[in-house]
């Protein structure tokens, strides 16, 4: 990955959080990086601490943390070293937004979409409210939301409207990166393709890098520069786009690519026998060893990274 053009890397970023149960290895040791304009996908099941992951880089912590450390570089600084405060001010929404899962919970239901949308604006950029409505409709104009929404309220609006409107929250302080957690899960195929074409057009015209983090292979694939594999809180192969689709390295990700339908192949979807294992306490060794098919006694012991041709795969078979 250029360096020259190099926004974000992650280091060995770990989120650990206790419950009456034990602790939680939502995030262990998690490395991967995207370049400017660039989309990396994180793919994986539900449980796999994919969402942990979007709140370990834009430290929207529990109160019930155990452990939090490693590094996350933007633009080549280190932010986990500046306080709550300096991290709040000036990279929390201002260098790094998100959109959330779900569009209507993001949104006060009694706070006109339009005084929402201006609020990061006033906050992070320091303008008067008059000058944030007037960014606001530029956003809107981007995203495809009619000028007149602006003084509507979240429940006036159809779904597709409402993810359309957090999209333009997290556009309006002109972040660099914008990291979309499942954004088009609770929404129809029609408004999910509608959705994406807003992201790739936004991608194309304002120059923005993405983390997209979904389950939904089919609809990445739209977006998608570069892919990362998380199961079981790490991340398990990290490919270009290309590579990826074309050919999975990981037997989770060959799993997970086995079970999308295909409409130009007389192939059945396959699915991935048993469930991710609980991050209360994983397993020691490869953490998908019980579910592969191609486990041997190597697999016991925890695989490191091996670069195959410029795929990041953790891996026995792919170790010497």
């Amino acid at each position: 990955m250029s360096q020259d053009n190099n926004l974000l890397n992650i280091e060995d970023l770990v989120l650990h959080f206790s419950t009456t149960r034990g602790s939680v290895q939502a995030v262990d040791k998690v490395n991967f990086g995207l370049n400017v304009n660039q989309a990396v996908v994180v793919l994986g099941e539900s449980g796999c601490g994919k969402s942990s992951l979007a709140k370990a880089i834009l430290r929207l912590l529990p109160r019930n943390v155990v452990s939090y450390s490693g590094h996350v570089y933007l633009d080549g600084n280190d932010v986990m070293q500046l306080d709550d405060e300096e991290f709040r001010q000036n990279i929390r929404w201002a260098s790094i937004s998100m959109v959330p899962q779900a569009a209507m919970n993001a949104l006060n239901p009694v706070i006109r979409v339009g005084d929402q949308v201006a609020e990061p604006a006033v906050i992070h950029l320091g303008i008067s409210k008059a000058e944030a409505v007037s960014l606001v409709k530029k956003m809107f104009q981007h995203v495809g939301v009619p000028e007149d929404f602006i003084t509507r309220y979240p429940f006036e609006l159809s779904g597709g409207m409402r993810q359309r409107v957090a999209i333009a929250m997290a556009l309006v302080t002109s972040p660099s990166l914008i990291i979309l957690d499942e954004p088009t899960s609770a929404l129809d195929v029609l408004t999910q393709a509608s959705i994406f074409n807003v992201l790739k057009r936004l991608k194309s015209e304002l120059g923005i890098s993405f983390i997209l983090i979904t389950h939904d292979i089919a609809t990445s694939s739209e977006l998608a520069d570069r892919v990362a594999v998380m199961y079981a809180g790490q991340i398990v192969e990290v490919s270009d786009a290309h590579k990826f689709f074309a050919e999975p390295l990981h037997p989770y990700s060959r799993m997970l690519m086995a079970s999308v339908p295909r409409l130009r192949a007389n192939v059945e979807p396959e699915f991935i026998v048993g469930q991710p294992p609980s991050l209360l306490n994983p397993p020691s060794g490869c953490r998908f060893a019980d579910r592969c098919p191609k486990r041997f006694a190597k697999c016991s012991e925890e695989p490191p990274v091996a670069n195959v041709d410029g795929v990041q795969v953790k891996c026995w078979l792919y170790t010497s």
